[in-house]
């Protein structure tokens, strides 16, 4: 499927209740079988259309139609290529600011509800209740939706009536998400802010990469893409070519909090396994059969270029740093030698290195040579390795910073704990020099969260490091964290030293980090001690 057809693929799907005041709900949708009107769209807005909301609390596996309302009523927007001259002509018409809109509208009927195991079971592992994981929820509809994360493994499958379908791809093709790899390029589509101001809104687009998978089969993913609330329900598209898209996932929740620290990262649930969940309550006739066993046929086992270019480059060796009531990441600079943060390491003499290795993580013991005072700008210490890891990946270090170039960051933030490094993309934002030109911080838009501490910033290209992650932003007036706005070491502040501390063995090489100048100290002063990850 092409890139362009991605936006005709995803619509607005509102349901209200007939003879009632009540507010609508909305979220998006995709329209995964054009010629029989077949839309997948997330289950949660449905919670409040049940007759009796225990039955999403449980380990069921399907709704039927008939446990909801019968007063229940479904519209579906669509997207519609206008261009200028009918958007003026439609404005023209709107007068008295009218709900009018004009997208093409559909009802539809719902089919039934699918909980989606494999999700389910995976994100009561990943995400427990003890770290006060939250997901997005329409805070105007608190009392009226059910909010908590065992209702996101469902999803709603419905037929529009009357979906002409001229104007759509005849098959939307989709990939098995067990062949993804972390990296990988993605586009989402949907419509922030649901049903608010579609003729705005309706089936846009953003880019990002696959920043983790976990769970049976890669259930679930997370994509650094930025979503907005209204976006849950649409579809999540690998790049396999700058233009050639294939449907992997619907997207669950755009926004997470882990307490009180936003990821900025979305959740996305993979629309295989969705898939698979609903063939095993659908007639062999029905056209889900023929669109999931055609695919699997023809398309599935064919060798996609899906996170093709993130296996290209290898990316310097990040590991999981835990000092006991901390923890954050390293990146191993020499076969026995890993930077992390001062306040990763939380003054302990030793820690603990967590290397991930194939599906399991492998444990080193780490002595602390060197730690920065608490009252140098720069939070950063070195770790030397009693035991060797095998095939570790040594970083070239850097010479030039560019503002505006792509970067990634490698750290164990978010989910990185249970399952691996997460990656985030973004660019190099600005690099801060001295009057001397001395770059002594770098910024980037990647989103960076708790347990990114002593990640890598790299050059995607190259997989050169440029950083070591610090920090991101808190702002203490609204106690908000904002992932994408984050503060690293440039490698040009501490990459001398490395190399005469493996010429002398002499850990007083790194001294100089404690001795920095009143300009150094002026632009690392933002930065207090209690905005550190």
């Amino acid at each position: 499927m092409e890139l362009a057809d991605i936006e005709r693929c995803c619509c607005v799907v509102t349901l209200s209740k007939a003879f009632s005041a009540k507010k609508s709900v909305s979220c998006s949708g995709v329209i995964v079988h054009p010629p029989s009107g077949t839309i997948l769209c997330t289950g949660l807005p449905f919670s409040r259309f049940t007759a009796n909301k225990k039955y999403l609390n449980t380990n069921g596996r399907v709704l039927p139609a008939h446990r909801f309302s019968k007063n229940l009523r479904i519209n579906v927007t669509l997207s519609s290529q206008l261009d200028m001259n009918q958007c003026a002509q439609v404005n023209n018409n709107n007068n008295n600011n009218t709900s009018r809109t004009s997208q093409p509208d559909t009802s539809a009927n719902l089919l039934m509800l699918v909980n989606c195991s494999q999700f389910r079971h995976a994100f009561q592992s990943v995400f427990p209740e003890s770290h006060q994981w939250r997901f997005y929820g329409d805070e105007d509809q608190e009392e009226e939706m059910l909010k908590d994360a065992q209702f996101l493994s469902w999803f709603a499958v419905l037929k529009a009536k009357d979906l002409h379908t001229s104007s759509f791809p005849q098959l939307v093709p989709w990939l098995d998400s067990s062949s993804l790899l972390k990296g990988g390029p993605v586009v989402a589509c949907g419509t922030p802010f649901g049903s608010l101001c579609v003729d705005l809104f309706t089936s846009t687009l953003s880019r990002g990469i696959i920043s983790n998978l976990t769970g049976q089969e890669n259930a679930i993913i997370l994509t650094d893409a930025r979503c907005l609330p209204g976006t849950e329900g649409g579809g999540l598209f690998a790049l396999e070519s700058p233009e050639k898209v294939r449907l992997v996932g619907v997207v669950v929740s755009p926004f997470g909090w882990k307490a009180n620290e936003w990821i900025g990262l979305s959740l996305v649930c993979s629309i295989h396994l969705i898939f698979k969940s609903i063939l095993q309550f659908t007639k062999p006739e029905n056209p889900l059969q023929d669109v999931v066993l055609r695919r699997e046929k023809e398309l599935c086992m064919v060798p996609t270029t899906a996170g093709h270019e993130a296996s290209l480059v290898q990316q310097p060796t990040v590991c999981l740093v835990d000092s006991g009531q901390f923890w954050g990441s390293g990146v191993l600079v020499s076969s026995r030698l890993a930077l992390t943060c001062r306040h990763v390491v939380n003054g302990k003499s030793t820690v603990m290195l967590k290397f991930r290795q194939k599906d399991r993580f492998s444990d080193v013991v780490g002595d602390v040579l060197f730690s920065t005072r608490e009252d140098s700008p720069y939070d950063l210490a070195v770790v030397k390795l009693r035991d060797g890891v095998g095939q570790a990946v040594l970083p070239q270090m850097s010479q030039r910073f560019c503002a505006g170039e792509p970067v990634l960051v490698v750290g164990y933030g978010a989910i990185g704990r249970s399952c691996g490094p997460s990656l985030t993309s973004g660019v190099l934002s600005k690099s801060i020099s001295t009057k001397e030109q001395r770059p002594v911080m770098l910024q980037t838009t990647c989103a960076v969260q708790a347990g990114t501490s002593g990640g890598a910033v790299i050059r995607p290209q190259s997989g050169e490091l440029l950083g070591i992650v610090s920090s991101n932003t808190k702002d203490f007036a609204t106690n908000v964290t904002y992932p994408h706005l984050n503060f690293s070491i440039p490698v040009s502040v501490f990459e001398k030293m490395l190399l005469l501390f493996t010429q002398t063995h002499d850990v007083s090489v790194f001294k100089e980090l404690d001795s920095a100048d009143e300009d150094v100290r002026r632009v690392w002063r933002l930065q207090s001690p209690s905005s550190k990850l």
